[in-house]
């Protein structure tokens, strides 16, 4: 399993086409990796930051979808025109508990 942490801010530029894409890219990461994404989650702060949280179960879906050109060119618009500040970090999950209890 791997953990995504994507935190970013948003420009002044990030407006509806942001948000749009946002969106279609969410329908498309659902749709491309079904069941071996596990779970999203999305926070901001009070001061603007945003955290998005990903479980992926395996690499060769995380593969697909990090090689996927909608997904590129999305990117490239990210850092071109609606992020002021971005981070990403990618980690294999060693082990997990829940509940007390080891996953």
């Amino acid at each position: 399993m791997f953990v995504i942490l994507f935190t970013s801010r948003l420009s002044d530029d990030a407006g509806e086409e942001y948000y749009a894409t946002e969106d279609r890219m969410r329908e498309r990461v659902r749709a491309l990796a079904g069941p071996d994404l596990m779970e999203v989650k999305h926070y901001t702060g009070e001061d603007g930051e945003r955290l998005a949280v990903v479980f992926w179960k395996n690499a060769e879906t995380l593969e697909q979808w990090r090689a996927d050109p909608e997904h590129r060119e999305a990117q490239q618009m990210g850092r071109d025109r609606w992020y002021s500040s971005y981070d990403l970090t990618v980690a294999e999950v060693v082990r997990t508990s829940a509940g007390g209890v080891d996953v």
